[in-house]
């Protein structure tokens, strides 16, 4: 009989954006795990530890090795609960990671459910799923990411600068969210030489030229050393998409449809169980998908970083008030922060759905009806659902859950 708490295994990928080596939190939680197969290669850039039940890079059982979506499929109503069932189907419906980031991400939306669908059905082999992948983003570390649209009043401000005329509509037009869709499909399909000639006219005007937007001289190069100069990418991060530097703790929600890159740090993302993307900017140019498809799935909001960012809040699921709550607008999960200093403990009320836990810094204890789990940093715990669980802290100690 399948027991509701088990330890798991999981694993990290490797893409060219990752940190490398052990500067890779990712990996190095990833190698934390007692008896993994899992070891560091300083050689290798590590960027995603997954701790979900997604076929492509599944969580393992750590005692048996059996795959997690397995371990569930056999256990459906003991491990996910009646409601999870009736709402998401017999799988876990969000997928947890650890990201570590040294340069930026690709340039990307994620599809909604219709398109997904439509996708699904038509390139199985690049869209996986059906489903839509609204996320979170909680930073581990100074993380920088752009996110969303500026308010509109500073694109036009941008647009106004000479380099930029040749993307502005006709006429002098007043923008709105419809001629943001079209500079931005303008730009994704200009050439190589139009993207440099504009980006090097950017970088030799006067820094006054761009207001309180000035960042944008001092990110430019950065990103030509990362993509080239040939990269419209660069100019859609730059000049249209708000620029966030989050502080450890601080969060941001991405709807589907949102436009967004991570820049760099260390971060727990979490998201409705998909692996859908389309990238169109920092990758090479074949690896983009069509400028058509992306331009027309885009939606034009949120355009202020007030609306992106997703405060955490007090919750009664932690019985000590040693936790708080990261509550996205979806259905899927939320996310709970345990912070406990040597001695404290917190009981963590059970949920219906199911959990799964991550340990980022300290160490301490996990207790579930009478039995003891040791708790260190990168042990990650399936929690079954109608389980409740008592931390108990031998150092500062800071757990992450994914709960529904």
């Amino acid at each position: 009989m399948t027991t509701s708490v088990f330890q798991l295994e999981c694993s990290c990928n490797e893409y060219p954006w990752g940190k490398k080596g052990s500067d890779s939190l990712a990996a190095r939680l990833c190698s934390k795990t007692p008896g993994t197969s899992f070891t560091i290669d300083d050689g290798k850039e590590y960027s995603e530890m997954w701790m979900g039940d997604y076929p492509v890079l599944p969580a393992k059982s750590l005692e048996t090795g059996q795959e997690l979506h397995s371990i569930i499929d056999e256990n459906k109503e003991k491990l996910l609960g009646k409601r999870c069932i009736e709402q998401f189907g017999g799988v876990l419906p969000y997928l947890p990671k650890i990201l570590s980031i040294q340069k930026a991400l690709p340039l990307q939306i994620h599809p909604n459910k219709a398109l997904a669908a439509k996708l699904h059905e038509k390139h199985p082999d690049q869209f996986t799923d059906p489903n839509h992948k609204p996320e979170i983003a909680v930073a581990l570390s100074r993380f920088e990411v752009f996110a969303g649209w500026k308010p509109v009043k500073e694109i036009q401000a941008l647009f106004s600068l000479e380099p930029l005329h040749r993307f502005r509509p006709e006429g002098n037009v007043h923008f709105n969210d419809g001629t943001l869709k079209q500079v931005t499909r303008t730009i994704l399909k200009a050439s190589e030489e139009v993207v440099r000639d504009t980006q090097e006219k950017l970088a030799s005007l006067p820094r006054e030229k761009y207001g309180k937007q000035s960042y944008i001289l001092d990110l430019l190069p950065r990103l030509q050393e990362q993509y080239s100069k040939e990269d419209n990418g660069g100019l859609i991060a730059l000049l249209c998409m708000n620029f966030m530097v989050l502080s450890v703790g601080e969060a941001i929600y991405i709807p589907a449809d949102g436009i967004h890159a991570y820049l760099s740090g260390d971060i727990v993302e979490c998201m409705a169980r998909s692996n859908n993307v389309l990238n169109t900017g920092f990758c090479p140019r074949a690896d983009r998908d069509s400028i058509d498809l992306f331009s027309s799935s885009l939606s034009f909001g949120p355009h202020s970083v007030e609306d992106i960012m997703l405060p955490s809040k007090s919750t009664d699921k932690g019985k000590h008030g040693k936790t708080v709550t990261y509550a996205p607008p979806m259905s899927e999960f939320d996310m709970l922060l345990t912070n406990l200093e040597m001695g404290d403990t917190e009981e963590i009320e059970a949920s219906d759905g199911p959990t799964v836990m991550w340990v980022t810094k300290g160490s301490g204890l996990m207790k579930v009806n009478g039995k003891e789990f040791k708790l260190d940093e990168g042990y990650v715990f399936f929690i079954g659902s109608w389980v409740q669980v008592t931390y108990e802290a031998d150092s500062t100690l800071t757990i992450y859950a994914a709960i529904v």
